[in-house]
């Protein structure tokens, strides 16, 4: 019995960390990277579709983007989807690619960056946390021996505080690379 409330604990740790890591995608740092785009979607032929799908994404120099439509029809769609979106970028359009220069982050926008990605973290904390809780209510309410139920809570403990240490370091590695000049 207690194993399959180990592996639904860990089932639920490993979204939380993929939530994270696609939530971190989005926090723009110095660099360029496509995954910025990943939640962008251009209405093409009136159905949402990511940019990736639509266009070939490039990374050509360390802080210049180049996005090239497979369909030249596409091109002011995914201009537009990226000026409407919160990335805060100013696509350049020559009529058959976008060009994006990303401008260095200032050291203000940096800490402000860096204070979201905390955010981000701490909440993906809280949601560990609350599986750990609703893991042990569950093992209470439905083991038969005090023995079995300090050993399957001592395995869901464990869980969460490898889950915890994973947000950790994984919000160390993007407060350095927002702070990479």
């Amino acid at each position: 019995m207690g194993d399959s409330y180990k592996m639904q604990t860990e089932e639920k740790m490993q979204k939380i960390l993929h939530s994270l890591q696609e939530v971190f995608n989005q926090i723009r740092s110095g660099k360029a990277t496509s995954s910025l785009f990943d939640r962008v979607q251009v209405d093409y032929y009136g159905t949402p579709t990511p940019i990736n799908q639509v266009a070939t994404i490039s990374i050509p120099e360390a802080r210049m983007i180049l996005i090239q439509p497979w369909d030249k029809a596409s091109l002011p769609l995914i201009e537009k989807a990226i000026l409407t979106s919160n990335l805060s970028l100013n696509p350049s359009n020559d009529g058959k690619v976008l060009r994006i220069s990303l401008p260095p982050l200032t050291e203000e926008r940096r800490k402000e960056l860096v204070k979201q990605a905390k955010a981000e973290a701490e909440k993906h904390r809280v949601s560990a946390r609350n599986v750990r809780r609703d893991a042990l209510e569950d093992i209470k309410k439905n083991v038969s021996s005090e023995d079995e139920e300090k050993t399957a809570s001592s395995e869901i403990q464990k869980i969460t505080d490898a889950c915890i240490k994973k947000i950790d370091t994984a919000l160390e590695e993007k407060e350095k690379e927002i702070m990479e000049i």
